[in-house]
């Protein structure tokens, strides 16, 4: 065995290690072949400045024809004292690039002896070796000794950017593969997105930093070990410097190029951990940071030349070892990029080549590393990047419940609503009763109570009111915000099974009144301001449908009618109008109300005497939309309420006289789908066919007996004793507001992921999706039959 080598292996590389020694260390002295290039092309100019340009181009060559490197030094038994050969050109390249630079500037501003196609060549050169800076000043500010990390620091100023020294260290390096780590880019985000971000948070975190590091000393920020006031001095001094020499525009040509430089480095920044993510662990800490959260290359002129810059896993695995002692680790513990860095550099400015190329590459090392975790859309979230504090808030509403998901992104102040005490004070923490069973019992029983009990519409106008609102309009957007963080807390409740389905109804239902009521007060009041006290006689607001029986889903039709009497036509029709109008901006981006689309309205205008006109034109074989209706909101006249009602009463006794109606109304839904979960709605003895023969038997048995203007289907069927539908009923609005909830309309759970199914089978009282996929066939077969001996009596 050679003596520069030991028997030993590592990482899985049968390699032997190699000995620190000046053989070792040579081809590392490489990089400082670029100076006396610069200098004789800085001096003659011309064709001098070619051999410089070439030797900064061979590098993507010279890594083919040389291929990988492999060898690595015994970092366990290589004392850092052993390690002055390679230490030499680091030392050496940031002693000599501050003079170089200090005369090219001389040279191209000051004694100026070149055409100008010459100066921008030399301005160019010098640019493309300062990329460089980032590399010896990264080497030197993770050293221990105090004089490298501030030497690496005025090397990392001449590129305008010294806050690096404290961002890198200090963030990425402790958060790296997180969401708070903005250097670390997500699967699907560009560079172009990326960049922005990346240059902007590293002043803005490291300042932060700084600040957090004196506090903890007790210091204020302007102490003098603030390392800002090192970084501001650096950096005034190359300014002052190429102020002195060129004036203004040689300032700014100064920054732009350095900045150029800053822009180099997070090209490899953004593809060293391209989305490469730490998984969060159940105590609630990220794993600690691994080889496998890094890309890493071995090319062996590159590691000559660049320090090994490449070997990136094993630097974030131990982050104070020197260059020369960083591994090269197996393709089983490593993830490799597929290229070289030019190769790589190249690719990140086409983002379209760049996500065709890598995201399979990230796929296969998530199926690697992490085959437990089925779904990673949390992890590669822009939301978790924004709210990195909520970051187990959005894992779970991304397992559990995508239509939330897709909620949360688009309105991420929504998880501040899981903040409030209002919340906190509910959905208690674990571990504060005796068993998960009785802290369970706790939480529901505690939901329970404010949901249903405690929060009733009376109780939230009261708490709307109290909110700012300057008018109508204004009024449509506060209400809209209030109502989607009430409604977000009730779906966090139902996700993590503090409420019910049937319970998140009544909530929703209590929520949704309170709303259009408070943003229908504002457009009376704004009318009245402005054109002066209503006209005699009233209007009524009447809720349809599920508002009225109060079966309020996430994303509920608003479907009302805006009746008057006493009024003339076209008097106060810009009341309805303001109705419709501000309506329409509650229900834009709400989590409650579907949106009013097109020429679509909330409502329809209409005089009391029309109602039975309007109720006649409804489709055929349609229940009459008056056998669900209920005044939420009067003005003017206040005894409208009671005479709609009066109205409602002759007009559904008119419906359940009409033989040609009721035998509409009899017949089974046609090509109804096979039952199973997904078709609950649709299905023979499903939710709409249950309906139907609820508003068939509320005309013809049980009508004059609810003293309910707008009973639910469960209600009618509880009146005549059939007990076994009014379950089956309530089973099929229990699925279908767990499945609007996490999957919203038209949501199919029958191809969701397994925590979506296991969620929706557990809301609905089931083990699992199987058995919950059984019940429902069981149930719609035993509901068809009985709702068909029930039509026959009727």
């Amino acid at each position: 065995m050679p003596q520069n080598a030991t028997a030993a292996g590592v990482l899985g590389n049968a390699t032997p290690y190699v000995k620190p020694s000046f053989r070792n260390a040579l081809p590392h002295y490489l990089p400082l072949g670029i100076f006396p290039l610069l200098v004789i092309a800085l001096i003659h100019g011309g064709w001098w400045l070619l051999p410089p340009f070439l030797f900064i181009a061979v590098a993507g060559p010279l890594d083919r024809m040389l291929g990988l490197d492999g060898r690595n030094m015994d970092p366990a038994n290589t004392p850092e004292r052993r390690l002055l050969w390679h230490n030499l050109p680091v030392w050496s390249w940031a002693v000599l690039w501050p003079p170089t630079l200090i005369f090219g500037l001389w040279q191209i501003l000051v004694a100026s002896p070149f055409a100008i196609w010459e100066d921008v060549l030399l301005a160019i050169l010098l640019t493309m070796e300062a990329q460089a800076v980032f590399v010896v000043g990264h080497e030197l500010i993770h050293r221990r000794t105090i004089w490298e990390r501030r030497l690496g620091e005025f090397l990392l100023a001449c590129a305008s950017y010294p806050q690096y020294a404290t961002e890198h260290v200090y963030i990425h390096h402790a958060q790296v593969g997180t969401p708070y780590d903005v250097g670390s880019a997500p699967k699907g985000e560009s560079f172009w997105h990326y960049f922005p971000r990346e240059v902007a948070s590293n002043l803005t975190n490291s300042c932060k930093s700084a600040r957090q590091r004196l506090a903890r000393r007790r210091l204020p920020v302007w102490h003098t070990s603030n390392p800002f006031w090192r970084y501001g001095l650096a950096v005034a001094f190359w300014y002052a410097l190429t102020f002195w020499m060129g004036g203004v525009w040689a300032v700014v040509v100064f920054g732009l190029l350095g900045y150029s430089c800053v822009f180099s480095m997070k090209l490899s920044n953004y593809f060293q951990h391209y989305g490469l993510r730490r998984v969060r662990l159940p105590n609630g800490r990220w794993e600690r940071v691994m080889p496998r959260h890094s890309w890493s290359a071995d090319w062996k002129f590159s590691n000559w030349m660049f320090f090994n810059m490449q070997r990136h896993a094993d630097h974030h695995a131990m982050a104070t070892r020197h260059y020369p002692l960083l591994q090269t680790g197996s393709p089983d513990e490593t993830p490799e990029l597929p290229g070289t860095y030019g190769d790589m550099m190249n690719l990140v400015l086409r983002p379209k080549r760049w996500f065709e190329k890598m995201d399979p590459l990230v796929d296969q090392w998530r199926e690697r590393f992490y085959p437990e975790i089925d779904d990673w859309s949390a992890y590669d979230s822009p939301l978790s990047a924004a709210r990195p504090d909520a970051f187990d808030a959005i894992v779970e509403i991304f397992d559990a419940a995508p239509w939330l998901a897709t909620k949360i992104e688009r309105n991420p102040e929504l998880l501040d609503a899981l903040q409030d005490r209002e919340f906190t004070d509910l959905d208690l923490p674990k571990g504060f009763g005796p068993d998960p069973e009785s802290e369970s019992i706790a939480r529901r029983g505690l939901a329970r109570l404010y949901w249903t009990y405690e929060m009733g519409v009376e109780e939230m106008q009261g708490l709307i009111a109290e909110l700012p609102m300057a008018d109508a309009r204004d009024a449509a957007e506060v209400v809209r915000n209030w109502s989607n963080d009430k409604a977000f807390q009730i779906g966090m409740h139902v996700v993590r099974g503090n409420l019910s389905p049937a319970e998140a109804r009544t909530a929703m239902s209590n929520l949704a009144e309170a709303s259009m009521v408070a943003v229908l007060d504002a457009v009376v009041a704004d009318f009245v301001d402005r054109a002066g006290p209503l006209c005699a006689g009233g209007a009524a607001v009447i809720a349809l449908g599920d508002l009225a029986s109060r079966e309020v889903d996430p994303g509920a039709s608003i479907n009302l009618l805006f009746v008057h009497d006493g009024w003339q036509p076209g008097e106060n029709e810009r009341l309805f109008r303001g109705f419709n109008d501000s309506l329409t901006d509650l229900a834009r981006d709400s989590l409650l109300f579907s949106p009013i689309l097109g020429d679509s309205k909330a409502g329809v205008a209409l005089p009391l005497g029309g109602l039975a006109e309007h109720c006649g034109a409804a489709a055929p074989g349609d229940a009459p939309i008056l056998t669900r209706a209920r005044c939420i909101f009067e003005c003017g006249n206040a005894d409208i309420d009671s005479r709609f009602v009066a109205a409602q009463l002759g007009i559904l006794r008119q419906c359940g006289a009409d033989a040609a109606l009721l035998e509409a109304l009899r017949q089974p839904p046609e090509n109804a789908p096979e039952a199973g979960v997904y078709a609950y709605a649709g299905m023979r003895g499903g939710l709409l066919e249950l309906e139907r023969a609820a508003r068939l038997l509320q005309l013809t048995e049980v009508g004059a007996d609810l003293k309910d203007s707008a009973p639910s289907a469960a209600a009618v069927f509880k009146h005549l004793g059939a007990e076994s539908l009014a379950e089956a009923v309530t089973a099929w609005r229990d699925l279908q507001g767990i499945a609007r909830l996490v999957g919203g309309a038209d949501f199919d759970a029958s191809s969701a992921k397994k925590q979506v199914k296991s969620l929706i089978a557990s809301a609905c009282g089931h083990q699992d999706f199987d058995a919950l996929d059984s019940a429902v066939a069981e149930t719609a077969f035993r509901a068809a039959a009985e709702i068909d001996s029930l039509v026959a009596r009727a």
